[in-house]
């Protein structure tokens, strides 16, 4: 039996017009959901902790002895790497008084988990090794007393937590994406560049703008002299992914300032895949973007209703970023300009929603995504939980 959720706080009429099915008659997502700390503090527990949000490159937790303190939703998630090289996610609470084993953003490499309280000391895969100078009974079955653990896997080189043991398999959370993606095999590929923005403005706000270039001419110059907006579609899916390609003009190798690449074209991809960016949100943090040299990603965290912490990132083959002299900033450059572009548009919507002249507004049919993401949104807040198997419609094409 399905357990019942609680719905989101916010108006039932208000999320039936986002659910309507012609993109005519379908309307925007209220301002409260985008304003409301209510409305924050439910999609953290609902949305995030019951999903499988990324937290993550397997780099970060890549030698035997890693450890690494990220939160998902309202839960602080303790990931280790142990001596076989499995991966392991636990609630991060030690199992004696509750106190954190490694503060919130934060990391170390040490042979084990050590509570800082009373030193209770744990393995790398959660097993209570030592409760140090424990005499609160006659004997204390350490078996008993390991860490608490949580689903977590490795996908593409991305590590990914369920925090509340709610949501579907991997495999049905990511569907036929695995298959999209498995040509570029970024597995292996190393992070030549990150950088880190805080944002004012709403999280789902940086996912609308990421799923359609209805936008693009108006405030992407750089962008639109590289690959035409008006080439985007959707690609047909399963899972809780949304998203498609933009062709490259025909004088474009990549999306860089001049079109040029300075790295290589990706081993496994087709011709035809060679002449797209192909973009991709997973949800619900996780912004993918595949181009012919390199992967891009956005990796979002809310902070609060109008605060969006986001790490975006460029992935290369490990021989090309190794390459003596490589410099990633062919791409980086490229998307700092874009990114800084896209988010001024994003604070500024934000502003705009606290206006009390705000209504919620049509979609155009070029951003058939946006209303795909809020219609997921709209089901999620009705019922209390993301519907994997939610068929919703989104340009389509069967294509990989």
């Amino acid at each position: 039996m399905t357990t019942a959720l609680p719905p989101a706080p916010l108006t039932p009429a208000a999320l039936d017009s986002v659910l309507q099915e012609q993109l005519s008659d379908a309307r925007t997502l209220p301002a409260e959901a985008y304003l409301s700390p209510d409305v924050l503090d439910w999609e953290r527990k609902h949305l995030m902790e019951a999903a499988w949000v990324c937290v993550g490159r397997s780099s970060d937790v890549g030698t035997p002895g890693d450890q690494r303190a990220v939160r998902v939703g309202t839960q602080g998630i303790l990931l280790t790497r142990d001596a076989s090289g499995t991966i392991h996610a636990f609630y991060n609470a030690c199992r004696h008084r509750g106190h954190e084993l490694l503060a919130v953003d934060t990391c170390t490499n040490k042979r084990v988990v050590h509570c800082p309280y009373h030193s209770w000391v744990y393995e790398l895969d959660g097993a209570l090794r030592s409760a140090t100078q424990f005499t609160g009974t006659e004997s204390l079955a350490k078996e008993e007393w390991p860490l608490v653990g949580l689903r977590s896997v490795e996908w593409f080189g991305w590590i990914f937590v369920n925090a509340s043991d709610d949501a579907p398999d991997f495999s049905e959370w990511v569907g036929n994406l695995t298959d999209v993606v498995a040509p570029w095999d970024p597995t292996d590929m190393v992070v030549g560049e990150s950088h880190s923005y805080t944002l004012q403005t709403n999280w789902k706000l940086v996912i609308e703008n990421y799923l359609e270039c209805y936008h693009c001419p108006s405030i992407h110059p750089e962008l639109c002299r590289v690959s035409p907006p008006e080439t985007a579609m959707g690609l047909r899916h399963t899972g809780m992914w949304l998203g498609g390609p933009l062709e490259l003009r025909e004088d474009a190798e990549t999306m860089s300032l001049d079109g040029r690449s300075d790295g290589e074209r990706i081993a496994g991809i087709s011709d035809e895949q060679a002449r797209r960016t192909i973009y991709f949100m997973l949800a619900p943090n996780l912004l993918l973007t595949l181009q012919p040299d390199y992967v891009m990603t956005h990796r979002l965290v809310p902070l609060s209703p109008g605060e969006t912490f986001v790490e975006c990132s460029w992935l290369f083959p490990r021989h090309v970023a190794e390459r003596p002299g490589f410099d990633p900033s062919y791409a980086a450059g490229f998307w700092d300009i874009t990114n800084r572009q896209d988010f001024a548009a994003c604070e500024s919507v934000y502003q705009g929603l606290l206006s009390n002249g705000y209504r919620p507004g049509p979609f155009d049919a070029r951003e058939d995504g946006v209303r795909a993401f809020q219609a997921q949104l709209a089901s999620a807040y009705l019922t209390g939980r993301w519907d994997v198997a939610q068929s919703i419609s989104f340009g389509g094409r069967d294509d990989q």
